[in-house]
């Protein structure tokens, strides 16, 4: 029995329009499963799906937004009704706003409350809904694999990214939280964990941690003095433990926070 086979299994992604989402697509398209793109916006979910084909046409989309209960039971029901079943969900869609940060003029007083509130929505609770309403549909077969998107940002007060750590610490505890529930009302089929990357160059944080000329900026060159390996992940290297917990290799894996990080977690800094 192969462990880590991956193929035909039935795989919903959130943010796989996103760099770390859409590499997560591809790899697993390679692995031979069924990879289900869910985006917001049909102009960008269209031309992903299209280019992820030229790997496997076992590749689709579905038009949904991560916060609104409403649109996700659609897309479950649809869902359902074309694949018969899910396996795995990957809640990858997050994202940050300006007013959400502390500038370095500014203090914690300075921050936006309702664009907090939005980095909230998107992060917390753009994970939680998804999980709810997909998780439902998985727990009818008492089987199925929810992975969360943390980051090191829950671990440690990271300047600077007030709503976004806020929100990624309570990732944290929604994945314990719910891996215990689903184990313990639906059986040990049903798991829940996450992976927290440390620092990778996204379209996000590009302008943040590099100038134009492609070197660091101040913030960059902090994060390379406080990650032992010396460089900022690339979007591939999440693509192993993503592997090892949608498969049955990690079948006895639920509630953890899985770091992916160069050793940031592990350095003391000194």
């Amino acid at each position: 029995m192969n462990l880590f086979n991956l193929k035909d299994k039935v795989i919903l992604i959130t943010g796989a329009c996103g760099v770390l989402g859409g590499e997560m697509a591809k790899y697993l398209l390679t692995q031979e499963a069924t990879v289900i793109l869910l985006h917001y916006k049909e102009a960008p979910l269209t031309s992903a799906v299209e280019q992820l084909k030229s790997i496997s046409d076992k590749v689709t989309g579905y038009l949904c937004n991560v916060v609104e209960e409403e649109s996700l039971q659609e897309a479950a029901t649809n869902i359902m009704a074309d694949h018969g079943r899910i396996d795995v969900l990957i809640n990858a869609a997050g994202g940050n706003k300006p007013g959400a940060t502390v500038a370095p003029s500014q203090s914690v007083f300075d921050v936006d409350i309702s664009q907090f509130k939005d980095v909230i929505d998107l992060n917390l609770f753009g994970s939680i809904i998804p999980s709810l309403v997909f998780g439902k549909e998985m727990a009818k077969n008492k089987k199925g694999t929810i992975i969360n998107v943390s980051s090191m940002a829950s671990e440690r007060a990271i300047t600077r990214i007030l709503g976004y750590s806020a929100s990624k610490a309570a990732i944290d505890n929604f994945t314990k939280w719910m891996s215990v529930e689903l184990a313990q009302k639906y059986g040990d089929g049903m798991r829940v964990n996450a992976i927290a990357p440390g620092f990778f160059i996204a379209n996000q944080n590009r302008k943040l941690l590099t100038n134009e000329d492609g070197s660091y900026t101040d913030r960059g060159n902090t994060i390379i003095r406080n990650t032992p390996m010396n460089r900022f992940g690339k979007p591939e290297e999440l693509n192993g433990a993503i592997h090892y917990l949608a498969s049955e290799a990690s079948k006895f894996v639920t509630g953890t926070v899985l770091p992916i990080d160069g050793g940031f977690s592990a350095f003391s800094g000194v």
